[in-house]
């Protein structure tokens, strides 16, 4: 299955750190980590909440990645919003480490917005910002 996950500048540089391949564990205070089902939704979380947030570093990411259909298949949707649009799925954060294992290839950023605050370089080339500066 085809999922994507808004995420700040924090969790950008934790993905990079772990070659592109797995997600870092959820802070003491994040109970799920919520992967979504659609670009779009992903994309109005990663420009509205990440780049006006200074913990995101004023800008948002949307990455996308592949996870066995077998795996995923035990977490149901959970809709929190617009029934075709804001679909999500609730991972414990205790399930993580499993999570991880069960991603296909690499995540993928495929969208990036910069808020007006953020102070970061950004290569010209990935148009991300330089993580390790």
């Amino acid at each position: 299955m085809k999922l994507y996950r808004p995420i700040g500048l924090t969790e950008l540089k934790l993905i990079a750190q772990q070659d592109w391949r797995a997600f870092p564990p959820r802070l003491e205070w994040q109970p799920i980590f919520y992967p979504v089902l659609n670009a779009t939704y992903a994309c109005q979380i990663a420009e509205r909440w990440n780049t006006p947030d200074e913990f995101s570093g004023y800008c948002g990411f949307v990455t996308e990645f592949d996870v066995d259909d077998d795996f995923i298949a035990r977490y149901p949707v959970q809709t929190v919003g617009d029934a075709t649009l804001h679909l999500e799925l609730w991972i414990p954060s205790e399930d993580m480490a499993l999570f991880n294992q069960h991603l296909i290839g690499q995540i993928r950023v495929i969208e990036r917005f910069y808020g007006e605050k953020f102070a970061g370089k950004i290569d010209p080339v990935t148009k991300l910002p330089h993580l390790f500066d």
